[in-house]
């Protein structure tokens, strides 16, 4: 079945959409389609230990490390990120945490950050439940955590200081345009979902779609008037 979309999606797609200094979505190379957008950097592409999928040539990419769904396999986790480790333009590398445990992820950051830069990626900090502070030599964070940290003052605290050091910026579990504007609006530099996993040609359009009008949006102090109003407001 062909898929119709949109005139500003017809054909080539145009590079101009979504460039490098606009917030940009990592998702799952579930489609031809979407491989085909992922080529034309219309959205990125998440790598992880356990998807089938092989990186998209010319693609924005990242590596997550495939905890949220379970405990980390180190094996594959390593197999898949020695071999794409000479792939250009990768944003950063998830290193091993413990969803909701800030304590445990932070036990586990000297080891496993050491390896990934070793192998020459940008190793992101995941901020979990009770994070109080980023690692000196985080290169990247991911915001991490349940809802109730994900969108609360704390985590948005910790993203305000690495975005004050030059730190790359990254929510994960955005699936809805509501959490796009969210993140957008607090300055992340990327996010990344499931959101492609299911009806992924038919959730494409969306999906730019929203990014289209997240990154078209003001910036938080802009958003509130230079007001103390929380982001969280775009939630509700």
């Amino acid at each position: 079945m062909r898929t119709h979309f949109s005139r500003s999606f017809a054909g080539k797609a145009p590079k101009t959409i979504l460039c490098y200094k606009k917030m940009i979505y990592l998702g799952t190379a579930s489609s031809e389609l979407i491989r085909k957008a992922m080529s034309e950097l219309l959205i990125g592409q998440m790598i992880t230990p356990i998807s089938g999928n092989v990186l998209v040539e010319g693609a924005i990419w990242a590596y997550d490390n495939g905890c949220f769904s379970g405990e980390l396999n180190e094996a594959k986790w390593m197999r898949k990120m020695t071999r794409y480790a000479d792939a250009p333009n990768c944003k950063f590398a998830v290193v091993p945490d413990k969803l909701c445990d800030a304590k445990a992820t932070d036990e586990l950051w000297p080891k496993y950050a050491s390896i990934v830069k070793e192998l020459g990626y940008k190793a992101a900090y995941v901020t979990q439940n009770g994070c109080t502070d980023i690692p000196e030599d985080a290169d990247a964070v991911f915001t991490g955590g349940d809802n109730d940290w994900k969108f609360g003052p704390d985590a948005q605290k910790l993203i305000e200081k690495a975005k004050s050091k030059g730190l790359w910026c990254h929510m994960g579990r955005v699936n809805s345009r509501k959490r796009i504007r969210y993140a957008k609006s607090c300055g992340y530099d990327s996010v990344d979902g499931t959101l492609l996993a299911f009806r992924p040609d038919k959730n494409l359009e969306c999906l730019i779609r929203w990014m289209n009008e997240a990154n078209q949006q003001p910036q938080l102090e802009q958003m509130f008037d230079g007001k103390a109003q929380s982001p969280y407001a775009i939630l509700k």
